[in-house]
């Protein structure tokens, strides 16, 4: 009987059995013969590339190469610079997790490689639970691909600043997802896919909403996303919750959750996808939906007297109803809130995208300043008022920090052409986004750079600025202080990076990162805790502890209680920045800061 070879079987199947080798076996086959080449090139290497990558730096304009000639792109070379890129990026997160020095420009080295690098970092983030790095693993690729995303957002609001009319709504609103991204979906390209499928699902339920009057077709809409929960928040009390703020979240997320302004703006984006003119309306303390007839056309879709008729309007109210609010009703409100009757034109016209990228901003900056005024009245007086927030959903930190980074590039004076009151408008802002910064954000130090220092170039601010980075930078390149165990002094140190603890006094548990055989704070910290008053005073060990609300303190070695817990739940997400796993046997964590800590 014949023996039946791969050559002999039909194109299709050889290229469906394809589908399933490696580029290197791709690129051995394609040398075999002219039918191989011809069978690998061009469809398998655009399929790799499909296959292997989700995420793709804005500059490839992948989506249109996707839907485009199949010939147009150089598949192969696209996907060898994806792997290249893979490389360079798998390099830089080895180095970061071998040493603490020089991390600054080992980010760097991932930032460069744009959001091509986002895929690789989430194959590091979510790597197995037994890896002998898991924590550390998992933080460094965490803070790399923030600092990525942050790095898109900020451009999106610096475009939107230079260029109103040609930054979407959706994409202006999805910056401040991009702040509290970590592994999720709702990025930018999500977010519109996501709006996108929702749109086409309204086209599916109303056959006839191409054919609808404005006003029919505005009522349609509001229809679909309250039956859809796709608008509002089924808990008031939960109001002022941080999710809340956030155009991706509420889409992707399953109870969809929102804030009037989140409500309008998915309405409006969908209504422009759905040929309907709407946008949000600048109202104080609540946020509507103006819709507007076409020039020449009432909203029930009959011609007017004249095409130079201004257009109708309507309002909707996404967060509370489906129905139509009656202009009157709005006028009411204004009047009861003290609204001068000249200044009702202006709350009742449409707010520009910035206006309302900066009122989210501000929703989201009361929503974390409630959040901690609860923590504290919830855990009373002297109790730690931050360890109900461990774990906030978004992260506290980030989404604060994006609130100060939109409202320092955005919530200037409307027409401000003058750079003294410009930066004077800036200017509060800048401490806490240094703090930030500092504190939990240090890979970002290019974004200051580039984007923080330049706008207060000519002014004092700026030595400052230049100095906190120079600082920042000579702090990385230098090697850590190496702390021994042999000497006299330190041989009394009683407890290990590493061991988990509770504060005998304040409850908080927290994690060993260093020590000193004595107090080594300057005095006048040491007076305003009181050091003196302890029973041992100044002259007993003191550790560097990583805190379960993230923060890092020094604390005396009479007020810690060594724990075993079999797993520090708490202390899991942030551990990595320090420790490289949880030992179960040992309960205690690995240390990942062996050139600091050699004896630990």
């Amino acid at each position: 009987m014949a023996t039946t070879g791969i050559s002999d079987l039909p194109e299709e199947i050889i290229q469906q059995i394809l589908l399933y080798c490696s580029p290197i076996t791709l690129t051995t086959f394609q040398r075999v013969s002219h039918r191989c080449n011809a069978l690998v090139e061009p469809f398998l290497w655009r399929r790799q590339c499909q296959i292997q990558y989700r995420y793709w730096d804005p500059k490839h304009r992948i989506k249109e190469k996707f839907r485009g000639d199949i010939n147009a792109a150089d598949w192969r070379n696209l996907l060898a610079e994806r792997r290249r890129i893979d490389r360079v990026t798998s390099s830089a997160l080895e180095d970061i997790l071998a040493s603490q020095m020089g991390r600054i420009d080992k980010f760097q080295r991932i930032i460069e490689c744009g959001y091509d690098a986002k895929d690789c970092l989430l194959r590091h983030l979510t790597v197995d639970d037994d890896a002998v790095d898991v924590l550390a693993r998992r933080y460094y690729s965490d803070a790399a691909l923030g600092c990525l995303h942050r790095i898109m957002a900020i451009k999106e609001w610096l475009s939107l600043q230079k260029d109103e009319e040609n930054i979407s709504l959706e994409r202006a609103l999805g910056a401040y997802d991009m702040f509290v991204l970590h592994d999720r979906e709702g990025d930018f390209d999500e977010i519109s896919t996501r709006l996108d499928a929702i749109a086409d699902d309204i086209r599916a339920k109303y056959a006839d909403i191409n054919l609808q009057s404005p006003r029919q077709k505005a009522i349609s809409i509001a229809v679909y996303l309250r039956v859809n929960n796709l608008t509002g928040i089924e808990d008031l009390h939960q109001y002022q919750d941080l999710q809340n703020n956030y155009l991706g979240i509420a889409l992707y997320e399953e109870d969809h959750p929102s804030l009037p302004l989140i409500s309008t703006a998915i309405y409006c984006c969908l209504a422009k996808r759905l040929d309907l003119d709407a946008h949000a309306c600048g109202f104080p303390l609540h946020v509507y939906t103006i819709v507007k007839s076409a020039r020449g056309f009432d909203l029930d879709g009959n011609r007017t007297t004249s095409d130079s008729d201004e257009p109708q309007l309507m309002y909707m109210d996404p967060f509370r109803s489906d129905s139509e609010t009656p202009v009157t009703d709005l006028q009411a409100q204004l009047h009861s809130l003290g609204v001068p009757k000249a200044s009702h034109l202006h709350a009742l016209a449409p707010a520009s995208t910035s206006e309302i990228v900066i009122r989210s901003g501000r929703n989201i900056l009361a929503s974390v300043h409630e959040a901690h005024r609860s923590a504290v009245a919830r855990n009373g007086h002297g109790g730690n008022s931050h360890i109900t927030l461990i774990s906030s959903f978004p992260d506290m930190e980030s989404a604060f920090y994006g609130a100060l980074w939109a409202l320092s590039l955005l919530g200037l004076p409307p027409d401000s052409n003058d750079p003294f009151e410009t930066t004077f408008q800036r200017r509060p802002y800048l401490p806490r986004i240094i703090e930030h910064y500092e504190t939990h954000f240090p890979g970002d130090i290019s974004l200051i750079e580039n984007y923080i220092a330049p706008l207060f170039r000519d002014f004092g601010d700026y030595a400052h600025l230049r100095e906190t980075v120079r600082v920042m930078r000579a702090g990385d390149s230098m090697p850590k202080l190496i702390r021994e165990r042999t000497g006299e002094t330190s041989k009394h140190v009683k407890y290990q990076i590493g061991q988990v603890f509770q504060h005998k006094r304040y409850n908080y548990m927290a994690v060993i990162i260093g020590w000193d055989a004595e107090c080594a704070a300057p005095e006048h910290w040491m007076s305003q805790m009181r050091v003196h008053e302890l029973p041992q005073g100044r002259h007993q060990s003191f550790y560097h502890v990583l805190v379960e609300d993230n923060s890092v303190r020094y604390v005396a070695e009479e007020n810690i209680e060594i724990l075993t817990p079999e797993t520090p739940h708490n202390l899991l997400p942030l551990a990595g920045k320090h420790f490289k796993r949880w030992d179960k046997q040992k309960r205690r964590f690995v240390s990942n800061i062996k050139d600091e800590y050699p004896d630990d």
